[in-house]
């Protein structure tokens, strides 16, 4: 049985150096031809053993290797690696986990650390950027171990605090590292290798650890089956002169042109259809943006990043199975729509969730479950008007929210927008998103609680001021202190004996009108109703009214102390004439 060569994946925050890693030892400039320079579709390269014992020659020694070469996965963002799925599990034998070596770990770092941990993916990580470090000789295409020696002793020092760092806070994740020519047990430890992705050094270093650990760990794994080929859909779009097209990882068996294929499709329901070309990029391209034209061949073994097209492609959906049809279509079929249906739990209340593929689909309700934020209802695929019009029915204001991964909204969706009650958030990173909405949910809660609080009588007392009477009536207009609670505009007014005073009509502070004035403040009141000398007189302790209907709801508001305290004494100053008041 033969050995295929092992799927690597490669993750990492954004601008951490992922597609220019791979551009490095591929030797193509993908990344300076993307979007902003960042990674927007999933790409694919063969790198065969050749050109790796051709990098690795000075720290290859008399070590050889059975393993056919690397295949590398480029991913836009961690969630695309949840959509590259096989059997269920990762699609990835190994994945490489891209660091910035000055900045650290950030957010996307350790949610890829979760997503390898719950899939389970060994991985090892490519601390980049050394050439940025503070008095760095650059040694191109040098081995890590060799260049190091070239440096001064505290550029070292400078490399290993940087290093420690990120140690420490990989074992604050629960998980234990070291530089990779420090480790004795790598089922232990996850080996560290210091690179410049610009420069070349540390290259050697990484894709010798890499297909060193493929070969010492994984070989049972690799071992190449017979028969029908599997495979993983990448993604699907238009080609020039093959109209529309898929770009696939077939990680088991063999592919020919001819073969009769079943594809997973956005309505769950499969799709059987024909293989008229499959179309192999040359060793060291990229399956997504080729600098050379692909190969047209008659089969392909696994694993390999192909490009198929088919006699139809409709519906067919990213981070779906292909499986080829020979004889078991009924069990094939089965499988396909086993593997294509989402499992995220659902609730009576909850807000929308979209997303580009299966994966990431499952990834964003992985988080929003995590952050207790609960789902109505999820699907692959752009916003609509539909959607729209469908989440503004909602009951709730809060959960008349659509959340989109990865997606676009449709011309009609976004002409409808204004005129419906749903608020939208769209991001291709998943923890932004869920970060946007408890954002947006924490002041639209602030806000209704601050008209919720304007609209009630809030508990206040205060005292009339010597020498600060203003006016005398109609209305009289006096200087106070806010003794505790707080004063607002249009609240009524009592004494200590419960007696009706007035109403407050506007408070002043200097020229500056206010609306609430708050414990401890002094300011300047217009009271409706009384004369000063007869219903009121300086020194005076007044208090704001309550009704008995607000009394008993005031305890939910997160009185304070103070507060608390002039509202049990309004209490008391009421059931001197109802015993039973607020009770």
């Amino acid at each position: 049985m033969t050995i295929r060569q092992p799927i690597v994946s490669v993750l990492g925050h954004v601008d951490h150096g992922k597609t220019s890693l791979l551009d490095y030892i591929r030797g193509t400039t993908v990344s300076a031809r993307e979007a902003g320079f960042i990674t927007q579709h999933i790409g694919a390269t063969e790198v065969p053993l050749e050109h790796i014992e051709k990098v690795c020659a000075q720290l290859m020694g008399k070590k050889k290797f059975n393993v056919p070469g690397l295949l590398f996965i480029d991913t836009p963002g961690h969630q695309s690696f949840t959509s590259l799925r096989a059997r269920g599990g990762s699609l990835a034998d190994i994945a490489i986990l891209v660091i910035d070596i000055n900045e650290g770990l950030k957010p996307q770092t350790i949610e890829s650390i979760n997503i390898l941990r719950r899939y389970k993916t060994p991985f090892i990580i490519a601390m980049n950027k050394i050439d940025l470090i503070d008095g760095w000789i650059s040694n191109p295409k040098m081995p890590f171990i060799l260049s190091e020696k070239k440096q001064m002793e505290e550029v070292q020092e400078r490399v290993n605090m940087r290093m420690y760092d990120i140690i420490g806070r990989i074992s604050m994740e629960g998980l234990s590292a070291d530089r990779y020519d420090r480790i004795e047990d790598f089922t232990k430890n996850i080996a560290l290798v210091p690179v410049s992705a610009k420069t070349g050094e540390g290259i050697p270093d990484l894709l010798l650890v890499l297909i060193g650990l493929a070969q010492r760990f994984l070989e049972g794994k690799l071992n190449t089956e017979e028969g029908p080929a599997k495979g993983t859909i990448l993604e699907v779009k238009e080609e020039k002169g093959l109209g529309q097209t898929i770009d696939v990882i077939v990680y088991s068996g063999t592919l020919h042109r001819g073969d009769t294929v079943a594809l997973g499709t956005r309505s769950g329901k499969p799709l059987v259809t024909k293989v008229k070309a499959v179309l192999k990029p040359k060793p060291l391209d990229e399956i997504r943006d080729p600098r050379d034209r692909f190969d047209s061949v008659r089969e392909i073994s696994a694993a390999a990043g192909v490009k198929v097209s088919c006699q139809t492609l409709e519906g067919v959906l990213a981070g779906a199975p292909l499986r080829v049809i020979d004889g078991n279509q009924k069990e094939v079929l089965e499988e396909i729509a086993s593997e294509t249906k989402v499992n995220i739990k659902t609730e009576e209340s909850g807000i929308m969730v979209k997303a580009d593929a299966i994966g990431s689909l499952e990834a964003l309700a992985f988080e929003a479950d995590k952050a207790k934020i609960p789902i109505r209802k999820y699907e692959v695929g752009d916003i609509s008007r539909r959607d729209l019009i469908e989440v503004s029915a909602y009951n709730d204001p809060y959960l008349r929210v659509i959340l989109g991964f990865n997606i676009n909204m449709l011309p009609d969706a976004k002409d409808a927008l204004a005129s419906h009650d749903v608020k939208v958030f769209n991001n291709n990173v998943v923890y932004g998103l869920i970060d946007e909405y408890q954002k947006w949910l924490a002041e639209e809660k602030r806000k209704a609680e601050e008209a919720k609080r304007a609209s009630v009588s809030f508990p206040a007392k205060f005292r009339i001021l010597p020498n600060c009477v203003f006016r005398v009536s109609k209305p009289a207009i006096v200087g106070v202190r806010v003794l505790a609670g707080r004063l607002r505009n249009n609240m009524a007014v009592v004494d200590r004996d419960g007696k009706d005073i007035g109403r407050i009509k506007s408070l002043r502070s200097g020229e500056d009108t206010l609306k609430e004035a708050l414990a401890g403040q002094e300011v300047a009141i217009a009271i409706d109703g009384p004369t000063v000398g007869r219903q009121i007189d300086v020194e005076d302790v007044l208090y704001v009214d309550i009704l008995e209907s607000e009394y008993k709801n005031l305890a939910d508001y997160g009185l304070n102390e103070d507060e608390k305290m002039v509202l049990e004494e309004i209490g008391e100053i009421k059931r001197r004439q109802d015993p039973f008041w607020g009770m």
